[in-house]
Parts: C-alpha cells; structure tokens; sequence
C-alpha cells in the first residue's frame, strides 16, 4: 500500500513539474492592436494617427503634361530664347509632377490646431541658350536643385547636369506650404490674405495671368483671422515681401540698349529688408458667392546709387494695392456654374497685379518689311529712380476672370481673360527716354505698356479624381514704342546686330495635361 501511494504521489508530482515547465515555455500574451480608426471632425479623409488624439489626412496629385509654344511650366512666349522665334525656341516643353500634402489637427481647449505641409516633386524640359563665345555654342539651361517654390536652380553645360547622362536634369522639389494654424493665428508660408480665393486661376486656367495677386505657391507670413459670423471674415497680415512680392527698383543709370530690349530698364537696385508688406482683407461668403476686398503696403527700399555706401541713395516710398474680388455661383447657366472676377490697382507695387508666376520683362521678336526683324519689348517695375533722385513710384492697374460651365458630370469648360496696364510717371519717363540706352532709336519712346490674354480650357473626368485637360491661351502685348532701334547683337538669344522695327507681338500656347488626384 505505501508503495502505490509513493508511485501516485510522484506521478503528481511529475506531472505538475511538466506542467510548469511548460507553462513557462509559453509566449506571453501579446498587447492588443490598435487598429487606425476614422476621425469624423474634420470631413472625408482622416484619420486618428495610433495613440494619439491627433487627426490626419494626406493627399495629393501626379501631374504629366505637354506645353506647345510654351515654356515648361506652361509660360506664354514672353521673353528669352522662349521668345526668340529662332532655331533656340522650344516648341515645346514636358513636365511631370508629384504633390504631396499633410494635414493635421487636433481639438484642444483653445480650438483645433492644425498643421499643413505640402510639396511638390518635378522634373522640367529645360532649354538652350546662345553663350556669347562667337562660335554658336550653347548653354543647357534646366532646374536641378530645390528651392522654395519648386522652379529649381539654374544650370549650365559641361556638367552631369544637362541631361546626358540620365542624371537631375530639369529636376526640381519645391516647398509650396508649411505653416500653423492657432486660436484664429496662421503663421508659415501659406497663400496671400491679399488674393481672391481662386488665386491666380479664376478658370483653373493659364499659370502666368494678370490682372491680380496670386501666391500659388505660398508666402511666409503671420496672419490673425477674425470670423464674425454669418460669412463674414477678416484678417490682417504681415507677410515676407522678398520671396514674391517686389518686381524691380530700376537705377536708370545702369541701363543700355541690349539690356532694354530685353525689358530691363537699369540695373535692379533692390536693398536689404526693412519691413514686410503690411495686408487687410475682408470677405463675405454667401449662398450667392463671395465678396472680398484687400489692401496691402509695401516698402520700396533701394540700395545705392553707385557701387559703395559713399555714393548715397534714394529714401524709402511706401506703395500700396488694392483689390476687390467676386464670385457668383448659382447662375442659370446650368448646375455648379459660376463666374469669377478681380480688379486691381497698385502704385510701387507692382506685383500685386503681375502675381509671382507673371513675366515682368518682355522681349518677343517677330516679323518686319521695315527693318532685320520686328521686337516688342516693356518691363514691370515697382519704381525706377536716377543719379541723386528720388524713387519714382509705378502704377498699374488691371482685371481678370472666368465663366465656367458644366456641360455634364464628365465635361466642363471655362472661359476666361486678363488685361493689365503700366504706366511710368513722367519723371520716369524722361529718365528712361533720355538714356544713351535710346540713342539710336528713330521713332517715340514711351514706356507704358498693356498684356492682354483670353484663353479656353475644357477639362474631362471620366472617372472620379482623374482628368484631362487642354488649355489654349492667346496673348497681345501692346508696347508704346515706334519706329526703328539700332543694336548690339543679342548673343543669349542668338540675334545679330542689325535694326528692328518697334511694334505689338502676338503669342499662342496650348497645354495638354492628366492629373490624378488621391
């Protein structure tokens, strides 16, 4: 008996030893998952980022297109060998692109915070350019670096950088917006308070339009926006005036002939920082539309009038802009129609009307029965000045806008248009007139100028998030200039010493593009 009771004994024993043994030989139990859950508070799109109360959606876009008669980033023909008519003169050019946006917000006791980023991935057709070496070399000039608005560094030839080699040719990243929103507070590069709400595209149309401001790729700023309710907003804003917000100061003693036919009236004298453009806005949105109009201040400050600190300078002039803007929606037309318009008017500060993708020099070459060839040529500046003057502010003024219309779920098309005009004081007149840089002109010299564009853009969605698009614009520029001008050959744009004739240009371009949203 007491030997049955050892052996069951030691059998229990055995068993609970394996058993233990076992038992540690399991996995612990793992944590539970947490799995990305959808955020509500702030639309389609976002989600709860795990362990955290923060809120996140990503977008963005992947963009090819084609640009005929145009530059790379769809720019009219307005200057350079872009503008040339000649054997330089691209016919067309590609780019493709990706867009990548963040946005993240998060509810606190003193409202949402929210941060938003977005930038942008490119590679760009560059172009050639003549190198002044008499021997008909050129230059490839492409964007091949980063910087903060996604036009890439210029480069030369000789390199790995003109495209022979499968290298960064024409490839570009770009910082369009990074900034904070708080309590009412925007602080960052994000659009202009200035600009209508469409920005530089009343018809998603023509990136160089005039006729109003446009930060299509954002502007530094610190901005408070005060919302009073039933629609009505306002904000006020100091925003970075450098990045682009000032076009030239012009020291008129700088100018020459070759210079002035390429829109350049002097040497561009802008000085050091001082303030940041000072901006109001107010706007009203209703069932109707939306009403806004805007103010900015804008300090012109130079540097000197010669080479040293010695030779003194002009004193600071304040200019100004303003704006007014409005959309109508809920037209008769047909369902999702509407019409946007804007009006400007600056004085010394120009780029307010010629918005940061606008030329503001212009050079087009054409045909002549009178002389080598024909030119039209003007520049945009904020002021000009002279030896021991003072600034002389330029004015300009202008409009643009655009009927869209849904022809079907699948098919709409906008029309749209811009004119603006510059006009130099009388002062400036003289000064730019009187230059050696006019000596051997035969005719009037006025330096006023207007661009009109009208253009047509017919867009197709097949399927959501997914469309085509072409885009057609004309533009007339029309110069002040008569008669004939005797120059030095123009060795960038491969054109000889000869005589021009002086008279208005025409330019045509199209876009083909398919972009693909997510």
């Amino acid at each position: 008996m007491k030997v049955v009771k050892s052996l069951l004994l030691g059998t229990a024993a055995g068993l609970i030893a394996v058993g233990g043994a076992q038992a540690a030989d399991l996995p612990v139990k793992a944590k539970a998952v947490e799995y990305v859950k959808i955020c509500t508070l702030y639309g389609a799109g976002f989600y709860y980022i795990p362990g955290s109360d923060t809120c996140i959606k990503l977008g963005g876009y992947v963009r090819a297109e084609v640009a005929l008669n145009a530059g790379g980033n769809y720019s009219a023909q307005y200057n350079g060998v872009f503008a040339a008519n000649n054997r330089l003169t691209n016919y067309y050019s590609m780019r493709a692109r990706e867009d990548l946006n963040i946005d993240t917000r998060t509810a606190t006791e003193y409202g949402v915070v929210r941060t938003y980023f977005d930038a942008v991935f490119t590679w760009t057709t560059g172009s050639y350019g003549g190198t002044g070496s008499g021997t008909g070399a050129t230059q490839y000039s492409g964007t091949i670096g980063l910087n903060a608005a996604g036009t890439g560094l210029t480069g030369s030839s000789g390199g790995n950088i003109n495209g022979t080699d499968g290298n960064l040719s024409g490839g570009a990243l770009g910082v369009y917006y990074a900034f904070v929103q708080f309590a009412g507070f925007t602080m960052g590069k994000a659009v202009s308070q200035f600009d209508a709400p469409w920005i530089n595209y009343p018809g998603n149309n023509f990136d160089q339009l005039v006729g109003g401001s446009g930060t299509t790729n954002g502007v530094t700023q610190f901005t408070y926006t005060a919302d009073f309710g039933q629609g009505v907003t306002a904000a006020f804003s100091a925003q970075d005036q450098t990045q682009v917000f000032q076009t030239n100061i012009w020291n008129t003693a700088g100018m020459s002939t070759t210079g002035v036919l390429g829109g350049a009236y002097g040497s561009n004298d802008i000085g050091g920082t001082r303030s940041p453009d000072l901006v109001a806005m107010v706007r009203v949105d209703q069932a109707w539309g939306l009403f806004q109009a805007s103010v900015a201040a804008h300090d012109n400050h130079v540097g000197y009038y010669g080479a040293t600190e010695a030779t003194g300078h002009p004193e600071d002039k304040w200019g100004w802009a303003v704006q007014l803007a409005l959309g109508i929606k809920n037209i008769p037309t047909g369902a999702g129609d509407v019409i946007n318009i804007s009006g400007v008017y600056t004085e010394g500060a120009s780029r307010y009307n010629f918005q940061e993708l606008a030329a503001t020099s212009y050079s087009m070459f054409g045909s002549s029965n009178a002389a080598y060839q024909s030119i039209g040529f003007a520049g945009v500046s904020d002021a000009v000045f002279g030896p021991g003057g003072q600034l002389e502010l330029t004015k300009t003024y202008g409009f643009r806008g655009a009927f869209t219309h849904n022809w079907s779920p699948y098919w709409n098309t906008a029309l749209y248009g811009a004119w603006a005009a510059v006009n130099y004081s009388g002062t400036a007149k003289s000064m730019i007139c009187g230059s050696a840089a006019f000596a051997t002109l035969t005719g009037s010299c006025n330096p006023d100028f207007n661009i009109g564009q009208v253009g047509v853009i017919t867009r197709w969605t097949p399927v959501k998030n997914l469309t085509f698009s072409a885009d057609f614009t004309y533009s007339h520029l029309d110069q002040k200039y008569s008669g004939v001008i005797t120059t030095g050959a123009l060795t960038g744009v491969a054109k000889p010493a000869a005589t021009y004739e002086l008279k208005d240009q025409d330019t045509y371009s199209m876009l083909l593009r398919a972009q693909r949203n997510w």
